[in-house]
């Protein structure tokens, strides 16, 4: 799959923030509705909504109706190209940069 420079640019501004990194958090031990990501935190659940919208922008979550209710999922395959891209950059890749 290509991904645009634009597309790229949305998921690190939305990885950029670190109550949507918390959301992911969340988010990695199973699907949860908006009532249930927004419990650990101290603000209100049209917030967390907000936060939630920006990661369905950026491909990082995928959403599914269940009767009234919204149930939130990771989206495997763009964290796993986030993964890859971030990967790029381990140590090793850093400590031969240096040396040059």
């Amino acid at each position: 799959m290509i991904v645009t420079a634009q597309a790229q640019t949305d998921v690190f501004r939305a990885i950029a923030d670190p109550t949507r990194r918390a959301l992911l958090d969340l988010l990695r031990t199973g699907d949860r509705t908006v009532n249930e990501l927004a419990e650990p935190f101290d603000m209100s659940r049209p917030a967390i909504s907000q936060h939630l919208r920006l990661l369905l922008e950026a491909r990082l979550v995928a959403v599914r109706k269940e009767g009234r209710q919204r149930r939130y999922r990771l989206n495997g395959a763009a964290i796993a190209r986030v993964a890859r891209w971030a990967g790029k950059f381990d140590d090793t890749a850093v400590k031969t940069r240096k040396k040059r």
